[in-house]
């Protein structure tokens, strides 16, 4: 299957990738985010688009998922914390999610909820037909969705399964993981604080382990029948309780927890519906992990902890207090550092005549206008006037100095140049960066164009190699039905059973044949389920069935209806319906249009051979009855009866064979007689000595002590005989 998981990066992400991919499914990634602040692990794709892309749409279509899950409450993309504002966000890219998911067609949507929809005392525990009482800005959006999510299965007809997980928890790899109760308690007890419990506040817990697998079980059953499921362990535990589990596991006494007298409440989730559907059971024992997240984070306490709390030494703070300073001071110091070769310099040239008119504080103003701004130019500026001011007070006074008209004009120029050169600097510069963030939106845009051709080739590239490397081949189907043309006429519908279910990956075939334009009876199955259907059907009242069989076109069960199997053909000749065909269970990712029109290729290549072989044994009498009545001779009789029990033997077929002792009469007439109580699907012949046998096609040992008994009744004396007899 293509599996699409919608979430930011996390721990219990990559549980999920890791778990999908274990199971033989191409995963792919839709990350929420533009921005690569993660890493998704043995993820087949990553699209990098946030929930609010025009180009959602196009990633759904480029991965067709046969299965999305969208980690909603436990996505790593949304900040709780800001209230209003990422509940809008949350939304918003559900809505655009739903349809995307909408316009690409088929498949299932999973959405994550948690138990903060309730807020609450609940005496008894929760199930899924609880309304909802949302209490946080968290809880009230995640309702939202579940409404969300439920109107939308209805107007639309999807797929579309909501999973409530309470209070989920795995080993945190970071110091922001710890943001549900028993971790948090964790990091408090690494951190060396109190753990102040409420023994009122009960609960009951979700190990991450557990929730992988339930999601899985979700995501790769052919049907379900609940669109809401509450994940939870339904084990009842409370603050208290596990505050003293993470003090033991951290080593310290009783007195570390520190009970809170405030009013509690109590919220457990009931998980019978999901466990008895599923016959799920909860692995994860809360005490055993609650050792091994502490032992994780004992060995990871820099990652955990803050430099406060780790109490740095004197030389770590230092320096990183004087980094900032340092960054700041920088530009400063370089323009002290050039200042000192320019005033010597400007020095030095005054006493040359022909050099002497050089401005070459000026040229140092405007240099650092130039590369810095404003600022270094202001800086620049004041140096230079001390410069000045210093070098004209070596030929005169100070005073006389501070009086003249000129260094004040001279000043203005030097200002004025800075200023204006520094404006402009960073009026460039701001220019600049506003073309580059346009620059860097148009390429962004580009780079999703290019992520998706690219992911498309990808794609293909992989579809293609799939299509040239599967079993299902035109190759291969004609090697599995030219196998049939080989066998003989009683074995055709038999070995037709099991190439098909090889063929279409399925256990569970069953052919049944067609008499009287009306009822069809079954011949050959593969397994008990693929005889679910009975061993006689009226096929024209089987509803949509019957329509699909009438006008010639493969029978898809959509619905997932429990009374019809998942795909259905019809092989007919001369517009005659003589064989159907039907699959009663398939891999999610068969029920396709594509498997479809393999089965009526399956259908077209061995109608030869099946038409052929119902025809045979339809005109038996013709060719092989002997004395002009119903009963068939040695060597048509035990040709038949060595078909069917080898059919038995594979598990293909019900049939018992009876000895019958006709008595004083000839076995022309006894055959005769016993014609009249049985089907038209059952057979009579005689052995090579001579004997009369039975043969009960699709009956079991119970229906052949009715036959039996009927035989009696009549006359008759009879016996079942082993196989080993023919």
């Amino acid at each position: 299957m293509n599996i699409l998981l919608v979430g930011g990066p996390s721990n219990f992400m990559n549980h999920l990738i890791q778990k999908f991919k274990k199971e033989g499914h191409r995963v792919c990634i839709l990350t929420g985010s533009r921005f690569k602040n993660g890493s998704y692990k043995n993820a087949f794709e990553t699209y990098w688009f946030p929930y609010n892309s025009e180009s959602l749409g196009a990633v759904f279509e480029s991965v067709f998922p046969d299965v999305t899950v969208f980690l909603g409450a436990y996505d790593s993309n949304f900040r709780w914390e800001e209230g209003q504002k990422t509940a809008v966000y949350f939304s918003s890219g559900l809505i655009n999610m739903l349809m995307s998911f909408d316009v690409s067609g088929g498949g299932r949507f999973i959405y994550l909820s948690s138990e903060e929809v309730y807020d609450g005392d609940y005496r008894q525990d929760i199930s899924e037909e609880e309304e909802v009482k949302p209490g946080t800005v968290k809880g009230t959006a995640l309702a939202q969705g579940e409404s969300l999510c439920g109107y939308f299965a209805k107007t639309a007809e999807k797929d579309v399964v909501v999973l409530r997980l309470q209070q989920l928890y795995g080993i945190p790899r970071k110091r922001t993981d710890c943001n549900e109760i028993l971790t948090w308690f964790c990091l408090e007890a690494l951190r060396g604080n109190e753990l102040q419990a409420n023994e009122e506040l009960k609960f009951a817990l979700l190990a991450e382990s557990d929730a992988v697998e339930y999601i899985y079980m979700i995501a790769d059953c052919h049907a379900h029948e609940g669109r809401v499921y509450n994940l939870s362990s339904s084990v009842e535990t409370n603050e208290m309780e596990i505050a003293r589990w993470v003090a033991s596991a951290m080593g310290e006494s009783e007195a570390a927890v520190v009970p809170k007298k405030v009013s509690g409440r109590r919220c457990v989730l009931d998980n019978t519906r999901f466990v008895s559907e599923f016959r799920a059971k909860v692995w994860g024992n809360t005490e055993k992990n609650i050792n091994k997240i502490i032992s994780y984070m004992k060995e990871h306490k820099t990652i955990f902890l803050t430099d406060a709390e780790r109490k740095p030494t004197f030389l770590e703070r230092l320096i990183r207090r004087m980094g900032a300073f340092i960054d700041v001071m920088i530009p400063f110091v370089e323009n002290l550092l050039i200042f000192i070769p320019v005033f010597m310099v400007n020095n030095y040239i005054t006493e040359i005549p022909y050099i002497s008119r050089l401005d070459l504080y000026l040229l140092y103003v405007l240099l650092f206008a130039v590369v810095h701004g404003q600022h270094q130019a202001i800086f620049s500026a004041m140096l230079a006037a001390l410069g000045y001011f210093f070098r004209q007070t070596c030929d005169r006074s100070g005073f006389e100095v501070a009086i003249d008209h000129n260094t004040y004009v001279w000043i203005a120029q030097l200002f004025t140049v800075g200023l204006v050169v520094g404006y402009l600097h960073d009026r460039i510069q701001l220019l600049k960066d506003e073309s580059a963030d346009e620059q860097e939106y148009l390429s962004g845009q580009l780079l999703d164009i290019k992520s998706i051709n690219d992911s498309n080739i990808r794609v293909k590239e992989a579809l293609t190699t799939q299509i040239i490397n599967q079993n299902d081949s035109i190759g291969k189907v004609y090697h599995v039905t030219s196998a049939l043309n080989q066998l003989m006429p009683e074995e055709v519908l038999f070995r037709a059973a099991e190439m098909l279910g090889e063929f279409m990956d399925s256990r569970d075939v069953a052919i049944y044949t067609v008499s009287n334009n009306a009822y069809a009876r079954l011949f050959s199955s593969t397994s008990i389920r693929a005889r679910a259907g009975g061993n006689s059907i009226l096929y024209r009242e089987c509803g949509e069935l019957s329509d699909a069989l009438e006008n010639h076109r493969v029978f898809i069960n959509r619905e997932m209806d429990s009374q019809y199997p998942m795909m259905a053909n019809g092989i007919y000749n001369d517009q005659e319906l003589q064989v159907i065909v039907m699959i009663w269970s398939l891999p999610w990712d068969h029920m396709t249009l594509g498997q479809a029109d393999y089965l009526v290729v399956f259908g077209y290549l061995i109608q030869n051979a099946v038409v052929h072989a119902n025809r045979y044994l339809s005109t038996l009498g013709e060719e092989r009855y002997v004395e002009g009545v119903e009963l068939l001779s040695k060597d048509a009789f035990q040709a038949l009866a060595k078909s069917f029990l080898e059919a038995k033997g594979r598990g293909l077929t019900e049939c018992t064979l009876l000895e019958v002792e006709a008595g004083n009469e000839s076995i022309a007439e006894a055959g005769k007689n016993l014609r009249k109580s049985l089907r038209n699907s059952d057979y009579i012949g005689i052995d090579g000595t001579g004997g009369l046998y039975v043969l009960l096609s699709n009956t079991g040992n119970d229906e052949a002590a009715i036959v039996m008994e009927r035989f009696i009744q009549r006359g008759y004396p009879c016996r079942m005989k082993e196989e080993w007899v023919i």
